[in-house]
């Protein structure tokens, strides 16, 4: 078990590395100087120069790249060009946003997907599961923007439940902060319970056609316990790799969702970031995602030599 996480770990740093060196070049080649955004069109050439020096934007990229990456792992990471803040300070205000959305959405994904999956994988081929399998159908199908104006439109200006946008902060009190992040994160969550329904189905049915399960149920165990003590364990494989996606769809689907609410999470902020030309937030955004989606890669790893034997031998 020890040696296996040692070898993930050290393929995921090594993604940290590649990824890096990705976003560093990408956004080197984009059009746009960053220099000229923050001072206007109508800048002197000599102020233009002056604030390319402050900024670093004359030195070498490779300088540039290694000055980056090495301030990311004493936990610098530059200055915001735009705010003119640490990047590190903007990074961590809006990660109190982010996560906690992120991981309300995948909770509730969570809790809707597995038992609706099992339940259909339990009553295969009747109207309960054709009736599942269609609803699950419409929730992959229907954007999670338009979903969450729809859900904007319902149940904050009709029925006046809830804020439509924006967040008062921790400080305002805990289920005020919570009541603004539930429309958010059930837009996020429902579009990937569809996906984790219709995956959990799928391996559950797998599973329960193995010769193990038929030798279980020859030696007088029940449908239902048979179902439970060997089939939805067995079945967990594939969809914890679809639960460490559905963190990556997540993270990602913030940049859409905070900009609908006006959440001022991480994904608001790149969004802000990338059209200011503020490089230096944009790149250490990203890679904060990144890690975080990494970590949460690792984890599932791990999660697979629990539920798998065969990998804690090395198999």
């Amino acid at each position: 078990m020890f040696s296996y996480g040692v070898l993930r770990l050290l393929g995921l740093t090594l993604t940290l590395l590649a990824a890096s060196i990705v976003v560093f070049v990408v956004l080197e080649v984009l059009p746009g100087d960053p220099a000229q955004v923050m001072l206007g069109i109508n800048a002197q050439p000599d102020t233009l120069e002056a604030l390319r020096a402050e900024l670093g934007l004359n030195a070498p990229a490779l300088t540039r790249y290694l000055e980056w990456v090495t301030g990311m792992f004493r936990g610098d990471f530059g200055i915001s060009y735009t705010y003119d803040v640490p990047v590190a300070e903007l990074l961590a205000e809006r990660a109190w946003v982010s996560l906690p959305l992120a991981v309300i959405a995948l909770t509730l994904s969570t809790a809707l997907a597995f038992p609706i999956g099992i339940m259909a994988a339990r009553f295969r081929g009747r109207a309960l599961d054709t009736g599942i399998m269609g609803l699950t159908q419409i929730g992959i199908a229907i954007p999670n923007f338009w979903f969450a104006i729809l859900l904007v439109y319902v149940f904050a200006i009709v029925l006046r439940l809830v804020p439509s946008g924006g967040f008062p902060g921790w400080d305002a009190g805990f289920f005020t902060a919570l009541q603004a992040l539930i429309l958010p994160a059930i837009a996020l969550a429902l579009p990937q319970a569809a996906i984790l329904a219709r995956v959990m189905r799928s391996a559950l049915i797998d599973v329960m056609s193995e010769d193990y399960i038929r030798t279980a149920r020859a030696k007088g165990l029940s449908a239902r316990v048979t179902l439970w003590r060997h089939g939805v364990r067995n079945a967990l494989i594939p969809v914890l790799t679809i639960l460490g996606l559905q963190f990556s769809f997540l993270i990602a689907g913030t940049v859409i969702i905070e900009n609908v609410f006006y959440l001022p999470g991480l994904g608001r902020l790149i969004f802000q970031a990338i059209t200011q030309r503020d490089l230096m937030t944009v790149k250490s955004g990203v890679m904060v995602l990144v890690a975080l989606v990494v970590a949460i890669t690792f984890i599932v790893d791990l999660a697979y030599a629990a539920v798998d034997p065969r990998l804690r031998r090395g198999r």
